[in-house]
């Protein structure tokens, strides 16, 4: 599962001209979801998303999460997250899960997140959208479940 994650001001989603989805301040984050993703790297980036201490205290320091900053989160499945651009001009999105994996484990993420407190509105999945931010800060992330798999791992060799 790929993520990115952008602090925002604002954020929401058009389909065919109509507002579909609005949040105030807090997260922005594009979901990609690969062919090897499962329910339990879902649990695990939503955790990691709403305790991400990525929001501004009073001392002007990113030292509070999503939960304690009150801030909401829209979320929008994003395939092409996972597009290969390696070889050729036309990127591969071989890597990306199909819809019917793909909109399950989208729906388990944001079910994640709500199960964690988040306010959570979302875009349209497999529809083409116009997502409109403000961002804030600017504070945007990158996280990749197999990133975070590979440095688990890692931290529990040494």
């Amino acid at each position: 599962m790929r993520l990115v994650i952008q602090q925002v001001c604002q954020a929401r989603v058009e389909v065919a001209g109509r507002t579909i989805a609005q949040i105030g301040p807090g997260l922005l984050i594009l979901v990609g979801i690969g062919r090897q993703d499962d329910a339990a790297q879902a649990e695990l980036m939503a955790d990691k998303c709403v305790n991400l201490r990525i929001f501004a205290d009073k001392a002007g320091k990113l030292n509070r999460s999503l939960l304690e900053s009150g801030g909401e989160i829209l979320a929008v499945s994003q395939f092409t997250l996972y597009g290969d651009c390696r070889r050729g001009r036309r990127p591969n999105f071989a890597g990306a899960a199909p819809a019917g994996l793909a909109r399950p484990l989208f729906e388990c993420f944001v079910r994640a997140l709500r199960a964690r407190g988040a306010e959570v509105q979302t875009g349209a999945f497999g529809q083409t959208m116009q997502v409109a931010l403000l961002g804030d800060g600017p504070v945007t992330l990158l996280l990749d479940s197999a990133e975070l798999q590979r440095y688990k791992g890692q931290a529990t060799m040494d």
